[in-house]
């Protein structure tokens, strides 16, 4: 191209230049920066490089310069010349193409264009005067169609004679201030890349402006401490000194991550800090920068005469067209700024650097050959264990310049230490010797470990792969054989045999046609699945449960009387009425042929034999028994089952009990109905509806089995210790009996018969002479036990036995029970090999191991029968009696048969019931203070009383001043008297209507002064007309009575129909009065009152009261 055209073409790019900058938003501001960064230019001749494929003026240093015919001192940029006219196309199509996209960018850059700390617009393509480095070092290569910068040195540069338009960006050699970014885990070295993950949005921002300026160039820095997680450095003390100056070859943002990027390093050389420089606000600057422009305004030329001005020192060839010759340019009064500048106005780290050079070294160095073809050799070892070694190794010799990696032993330990996982400390050591016979021991050191970790992991690899290959080895063996045997008919496959089983099982069962249609499509399905399929063992799983519940099969039933009458007498003592009951059942299933359709509840306090009755009924009828309990349970599923979708799915309890009793008419006895819970699972009280339903529970649908089941044949037992917690349909679903609590000779032939024999044998004395003698059985139950059941009662008893059998131990001692004889031969051999472990467990300082040791070797250390039982010699004899009942039980717990031998006026015994049963329950009443004129009546009640009871205090209140006003006028106690009503035992909570005679009957023995006599008991509910009402649990309220000595007990008339039922082994001793009015309950416990006594009884002391009030008056 000649001259005048290259000219020409300058001129039009500037042209353009010009005009979109001109045209942006802020044109004012971007004149005055253009006028003053083309100001730069001196008046003197200087030489400009121009960019062959670049449309802007490209100025650089302001510093002077000598024109050398070598390369320039501070060459900043090396870029090609212009070319000649033979390239006239070429460089014409590029222009076109440039100003195209010139066009294209023009509404970006009125966006775009701003200020920043350097002076100069941050979306232009090449940098401008202030852009440059302070040293003389340029920027590296820039983004689209850029120059390239290059280091610069002494000599000239001279023109280059290739016909090249553009040329591949070179590395700044010298690049003294850089963004420092510190990194994690381990360093970098020189000729690898490595990506790094950027979280701080400034850090991130900085890089991205970086590279939008074509200076893409960082320091790259290791932390000290491994757990820090930083993008900037706060402290030269936080990083190690030495680090790598890296080239940013890419960047991406990271998904998901709003301000991040991944950035992919490339270093390039090593590298010192020497100064961490301080944080800038780049805002304060740009305004600065910004108001500087301002005042200038009026001193700065035009762009266009700026071109002008261009255009004439370009005619007189002050301009060259050349990016190999030197600049030569005035040196400003000012220092100019770095080309970091820009960054100021992001939170990043900046640092002066300086290169770290390799000292000099002999590469025929003895030494240096050594350790280098160690490392090579060692390089072989780890590629043959390792393929990824050996493909990082190939591709690190492929790219060696001098086509031998032992020419360059400085780039091979870098290699060395770059592909190795070794310590963080060793490596920043590679990082940091420049010696270079130091930096090979080093990364040999780094190197072998590597290799001793992959001669280990290749151990552990075919460790495993030889127990892979034995197990497949024995697979296909396995299957093999299995194919053998088809092919000879010996065996089936392992999926037609499971289906043949399962007919089998089928035809052996009486499945109802339903059932049977749901089987049939199940093992169809079963047949033309794979194994493999997660589907296969649902099914056959399901199958496995459909054929285990025994359809059609039924045990036989002994439905003889004398032989229930012989079973249940034999397992409970008393009772008669649930025996009675009991046999009732079975005489009508001897009849009808089943007992269908029965559902039995049992009713009563702990330890009256509930459960052992159910079991005894099963037994009786010789049925199979399953017991389950439901207290607290909150799961519809246990009742119900799962679906089969879900993991882990069973069939509900019912269904359970089917397949372990394995037959059709088990008895299921379903324990602690009345503490059902209740959750977000369901309601479990709900379900069992279903369940114990006679019309319903013949197609009873489980969740699991999705098939009806007939329970119709089930004998289902409840058992309860109240009914007030049942819900109302599920009790009326079933049949009430209840049991009450044992009297003292029930509990006596009880421990006698059953509780004293099991406690004996199981204290290991079924054959030693020691007796309990029946008077300390009376004293356990009259002094320990006054419980309703006999649950306590067995408790004290067995302890009775244990302290028999420790005394006995004792004065024998270990001459009359040697523990060798004790010692079976294998238990010897095993205690032996239990010793020997314990010792070296002792001697060996590692526990942890020798723990370890001695539960692998557990199956030496355990035998089935390592004891036998010792015999006591049969002089020996312990003599149990009331007298040194204390030495075995200690002090008795209750000490006299009721609260008050004596009842003082105003206390009165009552009857209550409780869970644990029956119990005697006093009422007290007192006057709180001295009748007077002035005092005025009250009530008041305590004892821990819920409001049924409170109200029943006040109904009682009400009739006796009412009593007492009809039959007692001239006794005016209750219109003075202030009355306290107490139950003992505040602790328990007291409620119920059944006290309202008691009360009532304490008020009036208060108001009165009569004492009830200590062995009257009463029970019924008052009402304020002295009408006496119905109560409930009068069975345990008698033997309540009976228990605590009273000898008469009056009840409601209501109740006869309970009295006349009750046992008479509980009425024995006890008379029972029914009443319908108080007045009856009055004159019995009032029968010997003075009434003429009652009538005057509280006259005189109103009197003295009266007098005594007078007389104060008159003083």
């Amino acid at each position: 191209m000649a001259y005048s055209q290259w000219r020409t073409v300058v001129r039009t790019s500037q042209g353009r230049f010009r005009d979109s900058l001109l045209s942006a938003p802020g044109k004012s501001v971007t004149r005055r920066f253009v006028s003053s960064s083309l100001n730069t230019l001196p008046r003197r001749p200087v030489n400009v490089v121009l960019s062959s494929t670049s449309s802007h003026i490209s100025p650089f240093n302001s510093r002077p310069i000598q024109l050398r015919s070598g390369f320039s001192a501070t060459a900043l940029r090396s870029k090609d010349q212009p070319p000649e006219d033979k390239d006239k196309d070429i460089v014409e199509e590029e222009v076109d193409e440039e100003t195209e996209k010139k066009e294209e960018a023009k509404h970006k850059a009125k966006d775009n264009l701003h200020l920043d700390s350097g002076k100069r617009p941050s979306g232009s393509g090449a940098p401008k005067p202030k852009d440059v480095l302070k040293g003389g070092a340029a920027g590296g290569g820039h983004g689209k169609g850029g120059s390239s910068g290059a280091a610069g040195g002494g000599g000239s540069r001279k023109r280059s004679g290739s016909d090249k338009a553009l040329q591949k960006p070179t590395i700044p050699e010298i690049y003294p201030q850089v963004m420092a970014l510190p990194i994690t885990k381990r360093p970098l070295f020189p000729g690898f890349y490595k990506a790094v993950t950027i979280r701080d949005p400034q850090v991130a921002a900085a890089i991205q402006e970086m590279m939008k300026r074509g200076q893409p160039y960082i320091g790259a820095f290791l932390f000290k401490d491994e757990n820090a997680d930083s993008d900037t450095i706060e402290s030269l003390d936080d990083v190690y000194e030495t680090g790598v100056f890296a080239q940013v070859t890419s960047a991406f943002p990271v998904n998901g991550e709003e301000g991040s990027l991944t950035a992919v390093l490339y270093p390039h050389r090593r590298i010192k800090i020497t100064q961490l420089l301080p944080k800038k606000s780049g805002e304060t600057e740009s305004t600065a920068a910004v108001e500087e422009v301002e005042k200038e305004e009026s001193t700065e030329p035009e762009i266009e005469d700026v071109t002008e001005e261009y255009d004439e020192r370009l005619e007189k060839g002050d301009v060259v067209a050349s990016f190999e010759e030197s600049v030569e340019m005035p040196r400003r009064s000012v220092a100019a700024p770095y080309a970091t500048a820009f960054l100021d106005k992001f939170a990043v780290s900046i640092v002066n650097v300086e290169n770290v050079t390799d000292e000099p070294h002999d590469k025929k160095d003895p030494v240096i050959r050594a350790v280098t073809s160690e490392i090579v050799n060692v390089f072989k070892e780890v590629a043959n264990l390792n393929p990824l070694f050996r493909d990082q190794i190939s591709t690190f010799s492929m790219s060696q310049s001098a086509g031998n990696v032992i020419e360059e032993p400085a780039k091979l330990a870098d290699f060395a230490a770059a592909v190795s996982s070794g310590e963080v400390k060793e490596l920043q050591d590679v990082i940091e010797s420049t010696n270079i016979p130091d930096r090979l021991q080093k990364a040999l050191v780094v190197l072998k470990k590597e290799l001793m970790n992959a001669q280990l992991q290749s151990k552990i690899s075919k460790d495993v792969e030889a127990k892979i290959q034995k197990r497949q080895r024995e697979y296909w063996l396995m299957e093999q054989m299995k194919g053998i045997r088809r092919e000879l008919g010996i065996e089936s496959d392992g999926k037609d045999k499971l289906v043949e089983k399962f007919k089998e099982k089928a035809s052996k069962l009486a499945m109802p046609e339903a059932v049977k249609k749901v089987f049939d499509e199940e093992l169809n399905k079963l047949a033309h699945l794979e194994p493999a399929a997660s589907e296969f063992n649902v099914t056959r799983n399901y199958l496995d449960w459909l054929t285990q519940i025994p359809w059609g099969k039924r045990s036989t039933e002994n439905y003889s009387i004398a032989h229930a009458t012989k079973v249940l007498d034999e397992d409970h003592h008393g009772l008669k009425d649930v025996k009675d009951r009991i046999l009732e059942f079975i005489a009508v299933g001897k009849l009808r042929g089943t007992v269908e359709g029965k559902i039995i509840c049992f009713v009563g306090p702990p330890g009256v034999g509930k459960t052992s009755i159910g079991k005894s009924i099963a037994r009786a009828l010789n049925r199979q028994f399953y017991r389950f309990s439901v207290g607290g349970l909150t799961d519809v599923a246990e009742i119900k089952g799962h679906r089969r979708t879900y993991v882990g799915a069973l069939p509900g309890r019912i269904i359970q009990a089917l397949k372990k009793c394995q037959t059709e008419n088990p008895l299921v006895l379903i324990d602690e109905v009345d503490k059902i819970g209740r959750g977000h699972q369901g309601d479990p009280a709900s379900a069992l509806l279903e369940l114990l339903d006679p019309e319903q529970n013949n197609s009873f649908l489980d969740h699991y089995m999705d098939v009806p089941v007939d329970l119709s044949k089930v004998l289902f037992v409840c058992t309860a210790n109240m009914t007030d917690t049942i819900p109302r349909p599920l009790l009326d679903r079933m049949e009430m009996i209840e049991l009450s609590g044992y009297v003292a000779d029930e509990k006596m032939a009880i421990a006698e018969k059953y509780l004293a024999p099991q406690a004996k044998e199981m204290s290991g004395l079924k054959n030693v002479a020691v007796q309990l003698r029946q008077d300390a059985i009376e004293e356990l139950i009259k002094s320990y036990c006054r419980e309703s059941g006999v649950r306590n009662l067995k408790k004290q008893i067995e302890k009775v036995y244990r302290k028999a059998a420790l005394k006995i131990v004792q004065e024998l001692g270990e001459e009359g029970l040697p523990e060798a004889k004790a010692i079976t031969e294998e238990g010897k051999i095993a205690q032996e090999v239990s010793e020997k472990i314990a010792e070296e467990i002792e001697k060996s300082g590692d526990a942890a191991a020798a723990t370890e040791k001695k539960d692998v070797d557990m199956e030496a250390q355990t035998t089935v029968e390592p004891r036998v039982s010792l015999e006591v010699p049969a002089s020996v004899h312990v003599d149990i009696t009331k007298e040194n009942l204390k030495d075995y039980v200690g002090p008795p717990v209750f000490t006299s048969d009721r609260l008050y031998d004596i009842p003082p006026p105003g206390v009165v015994m009552g009857l209550a019931w409780t869970r644990m049963g029956g119990a005697a329950l006093y009422v007290e009443s007192i006057l709180e203070s001295a009748l007077s004129h002035s005092s005025r009546p009250g009530l008041e009640r305590t004892g821990s009383l819920k409001d049924v009871m409170k109200e029943s205090a006040v109904v009682a209140y009400s009739f006796v001043k009412g009593l007492m006003a009809k039959d007692f006028p001239e006794n005016r106690f209750f219109e003075k008297a202030r009355i306290h009503l107490h139950c003992p035992e505040g602790a328990v909570p007291k409620d119920g209507p059944s006290a309202g005679v008691t009360m009532a009957t304490s008020m009036l023995s208060l108001a009165l002064n009569h004492k009830v006599t200590p062995t009257l008991a009463m029970t019924g509910e008052l009402t304020v007309t002295g009408k006496v009402l119905r109560i409930g649990g009068l069975r345990e309220k008698a033997v309540a009575a009976r228990r605590s000595g009273a000898t008469t007990i009056i009840f409601p008339a209501d109740n006869m129909s309970d009295w006349i039922e009750l046992p008479e082994n509980i009425k024995e001793g006890l008379e029972g009065i029914p009443v319908s009015w108080y007045s009856e309950v009055f004159g019995i416990a009032f029968k010997d009152l003075d009434r003429e006594t009652a009538k005057n009884l509280w006259v005189k002391q109103l009197k003295e009261a009266e007098k005594k009030k007078k007389h104060d008056e008159d003083d």
